[in-house]
């Protein structure tokens, strides 16, 4: 508070005790005095979708607070959630049924990916965020032309991975060190003491420039979904090193189309790692089968991009279009998964079987009887 505006506030007081005769008078200017010069907070609308679990437990006590302070907090649930309530004191809640959703984007070619039973609602799209490649920053253009006809390799293990451990650092460096290619590694830990000088440490790389490059010979990813439909898009071999979440999965079918090795990250050593990146160079396979798979990539009527905003909006002219989405997200549990028809069959065999077992036994018990009246 400055102090010209302090002389102000004691200027007003003074005034006003002055002329308050009574306490009921010094009641209501204090009451004004409080409105006058009190912080004010405005109350906002606060739209919450959390997730289900320990990590709503813990966002609870935000909510409550925030609805403490006059805030209107809207929560997003699913129907199947067991711990976000629908009915709350804290909180309005909007309940949603994602298998009701009127249209499915997926992030999935099957360039890439292997064929599967699919839905009129369901639209694939893998690959949408690739496009061509812009002219490099001077500096980096300056390093990949001096790697000559050997070309260059580059390595990024995502956003999340950025710091190996010293130990591994040290072993790609070395794997790196012996190559004729000059390397650009996306790397944010110290500097390995076995790097060499044909590799490049930054920070930051424009990736899809670099990997539709002309002199670009191998890509060392982590397998991020990004990472390998820029591979595919560019026609560029891959050596996988798959670390956390679906980046194994993603790296399996780069290797049964045969265009990437991988190399588990518990088995990474300079011998291991150096072996994997020499077969991807010499054999032509790899790029041969990548280029193969980049041609089928692209020989589309329309860009992934501009198929889901057809789609996007087709659904939107079309009130939902439900004539594409299944009905099956209505039925109850039992009728989904055919229990009750499984169960029908079982009791049809069984009073089959019953019936089959009484006949033979009163057939054999038929012919005991005569044997003995025989007797």
């Amino acid at each position: 508070m400055s102090l010209s505006f302090i002389r102000a506030e004691d200027e007003i007081l003074k005034t006003l005790e002055l002329t308050a005769n009574n306490r009921a008078d010094m009641f209501w200017i204090w009451t004004c005095l409080f409105c006058l010069f009190a912080p004010v907070v405005h109350a906002g609308k606060v739209l919450v979708f959390p997730v289900d679990g320990s990590h709503w437990v813990n966002m609870k006590v935000i909510i409550e607070e925030l609805h403490s302070r006059g805030h209107q907090v809207t929560v997003i649930r699913r129907t199947d959630s067991w711990y976000i309530k629908e009915i709350s004191p804290f909180y309005t809640s909007i309940t949603v049924n994602l298998s009701a959703a009127d249209l499915w984007l997926m992030r999935v070619d099957f360039v890439f990916e292997f064929p599967r039973p699919t839905m009129p609602n369901v639209v694939y799209v893998g690959g949408f965020q690739c496009k061509p490649a812009k002219p490099l920053p001077y500096h980096l253009e300056e390093f990949v032309q001096s790697s000559g006809e050997h070309g260059f390799i580059i390595m990024s293990l995502g956003t999340l991975i950025a710091d190996l451990p010293a130990d591994l650092s040290e072993e790609i460096a070395a794997a790196f060190a012996e190559l004729p290619q000059k390397v650009i590694w996306r790397h944010k830990g110290s500097r390995p003491s076995t790097l060499g000088n044909n590799t490049l440490l930054v920070d930051w790389m424009p990736q899809n420039d670099l990997l539709g490059h002309p002199k670009i010979r191998l890509f060392v990813t982590h397998g991020g979904t990004n990472g390998i439909y820029e591979a595919i898009y560019h026609g560029v071999p891959v050596v996988g090193i798959p670390i956390v979440f679906d980046q194994a999965d993603n790296l399996s079918r780069l290797k049964a189309k045969r265009v990437a090795r991988t190399v588990e990250i518990s088995d990474l050593d300079r011998i291991n790692f150096q072996a994997a990146i020499q077969d991807v160079l010499n054999e032509p396979s790899y790029r041969m089968n990548m280029q193969r798979l980049s041609r089928l990539h692209r020989d589309q009527p329309m860009r992934p991009l501009d198929t889901a905003l057809f789609w996007i909006e087709f659904v939107m002219r079309h009130k939902g279009a439900a004539h594409l989405r299944t009905e099956s997200y209505k039925l109850p549990w039992y009728s989904y998964h055919s229990v009750d028809v499984i169960v029908f069959l079982l009791t049809v065999t069984g009073l089959l079987l019953f019936l089959v077992f009484g006949l033979l036994w009163f057939c054999f018990r038929l012919c005991f009887k005569r044997k003995e009246k025989k007797e």
